[in-house]
């Protein structure tokens, strides 16, 4: 069950590869989460000290949520992946030229994941074709449509 999705991440880069990672959150996180209250428009993925952490993920505070600690709504969060896809994947950023995308933040059971993209990004003129290609699409769709009638 999807709770948000990166759609600019699609127009702007081509994803090559998925990986779907755990997050760190802590409670009144998965709170606000569970409200439909996060976004991820402006986040990106980063590598420091062998780990990979999300930044610029924005997670509103209830406001029922515990009054005993100050909640921060882009603080930055950890991922939880196994070592040799976290090594993988920093091997192909600083060698390959890829970046590391959030595409979609989803329930699996009872727990909150976070699913990830190797992407490379797209020129102006691959974003034009990618828009005429689903324009192309669109209007394909409706003249089938318009024919069964």
């Amino acid at each position: 069950m999807s709770i948000v999705q990166n759609k600019k991440a699609f127009h702007e880069y081509f994803i090559e590869e998925r990986y779907e990672a755990g997050l760190m959150l802590e409670g009144w996180e998965v709170k606000a989460i569970r409200a439909g209250r996060a976004q991820l428009k402006e986040a990106y993925v980063t590598v420091k000290d062998g780990a990979l952490y999300l930044f610029g993920s924005h997670i509103s505070p209830l406001l029922s949520a515990s009054s005993h600690i100050l909640p921060d709504a882009t603080r930055t969060r950890k991922l939880l992946l196994h070592q040799r896809e976290i090594e993988k994947l920093i091997g192909k950023t600083q060698r390959a030229g890829y970046t590391i995308m959030p595409l979609d933040m989803h329930f699996k059971g009872s727990r909150v994941k976070l699913e990830i993209g190797l992407a490379k990004g797209k020129k102006e003129h691959d974003k034009r074709a990618t828009e005429k290609e689903r324009e192309s699409k669109r209007e394909a769709a409706q003249a089938m449509k318009k024919e069964r009638r």
